[in-house]
């Protein structure tokens, strides 16, 4: 007999969640905890725990999103065309979502499930755990939830096989801006190693990078300078966070914190020191095998003098590097300039649906390419080996 049991807050998981054999950290109550008390006030989250015959068998992460125009389009446009269009959208996705992951981060983290059950019957049994969410929040805060999406997906995921459940249930496969990723060779035991493997120019480019970073103090900051210098981090972060074009969250000014004394060891925050003035941070969470990276943020008056994205990249890779690490996830956006230090663009899709079903989803579809649009971009191949230049 298969069953599932929808747990609120972390405090309610079972002891049984944790050992799964899931490699993944953001599926982790340690991860979950920490995310859970210091959430963006517009996301709440629910874990669903999937049983067969009474022993849990898989597991799902389902965030409920608040959407308002004021989420969504951080900067609003001074262009009445652009805020009128903005207006339109925000009146289809505004109100509450349903998402099947974690939408704060690029990556499929929200499921996870053992052989013991086929992949429909698991896929079958979070659908009816989405449809109880549904009424609950209508009977709990008086809204409709309007958006259900699963997200994140590789073309080679097998979710992908199960397309006779998405077609049930309305359920459209979009493609999603790709996730950057950098491969680390075993040869690469160093940074030297890496930088020995670029071309010509590229190596050029890290030296000129390197330079204009030379005043620059790079520092891993310990959990007391977290605590004691969160406004300072949030600001940092706020500059970049708010520069986006479209988000759905912004994070709380303590999350970093509660990051760190959840994940300890595995969460690591580097700051940038100019005359031991913090200008500058990124983030890193240790998971298994793979190194993600996380926010990250910076003074604008000091972002291009300096090169701080660029170094951060290559700090990054470094530290992938030298840890042992076999691949960076470098995540969105950016990916130009992050295939300039190596990473490679690995393609994704979403599920989603309205739940409205006078709005047609083709509309709704557009509308996620609007907000998220598959850019066009140079790849750029830094390596001297066409091999490596050419590795996914």
């Amino acid at each position: 007999m298969i069953d599932y049991k929808i747990y609120h807050n972390t405090n309610e998981i079972p002891e049984a969640w944790d050992l799964l054999p899931t490699g993944d950290i953001f599926l982790k109550t340690t991860f979950l905890k920490g995310l859970e008390s210091s959430c963006p006030s517009n996301i709440s989250s629910y874990y669903l725990g999937v049983f067969k015959n009474k022993e849990l068998v898989g597991v799902a992460i389902i965030q409920r999103v608040e959407m308002y125009l004021d989420d969504v389009f951080r900067k609003t446009s001074n262009r009445r065309v652009k805020q009128i269009s903005k207006n339109v959208i925000s009146k289809i996705v505004r109100g509450n979502a349903l998402v099947i992951g974690n939408l704060m981060h690029t990556g499929q983290h929200g499921i996870f499930k053992l052989e013991t059950i086929s992949q429909s019957d698991y896929l079958d049994t979070v659908y009816k755990a989405i449809k109880e969410l549904e009424v609950e929040i209508k009977a709990r805060f008086n809204k409709k939830v309007r958006i259900i999406a699963f997200k994140d997906y590789f073309e080679k995921d097998t979710i992908h096989s199960n397309l006779s459940f998405f077609k049930q249930h309305n359920l459209y496969k979009i493609q999603v801006q790709p996730n950057m990723m950098f491969s680390i060779l075993n040869k690469w035991k160093s940074k030297e190693d890496y930088i020995a493997s670029f071309n010509k120019k590229y190596k050029r480019r890290y030296r000129i990078a390197l330079k204009k970073a030379a005043n620059l103090e790079l520092r891993e900051l310990d959990k007391n300078f977290i605590k004691n210098h969160s406004k300072s981090i949030f600001k940092l972060y706020e500059n970049v966070s708010d520069n986006a074009r479209v988000n759905s969250f912004k994070l709380p000014e303590d999350h970093f914190l509660s990051l760190k004394l959840n994940l300890k060891s595995n969460f690591k925050l580097f700051g940038y020191f100019l005359e031991e003035e913090l200008v500058g941070f990124y983030s890193l969470i240790l998971n298994n095998n793979e190194l993600e990276t996380y926010f990250l943020g910076y003074n604008k008056a000091f972002q291009q003098k300096h090169q701080m994205y660029l170094n951060m990249l290559y700090n990054m890779a470094f530290f992938g590097i030298e840890h042992g690490f076999k691949t960076v996830v470098y995540a969105r956006t950016a990916m130009e300039i992050k295939s300039s230090i190596g990473a490679k663009a690995h393609t994704m899709h979403i599920y989603l649906k309205h739940t409205n079903n006078v709005i047609a989803n083709t509309v709704l579809k557009c509308i996620v390419k609007y907000m998220n649009p598959i850019q066009t971009w140079q790849e750029r191949h830094p390596f001297k080996d066409y091999t490596v230049s050419h590795l996914k």
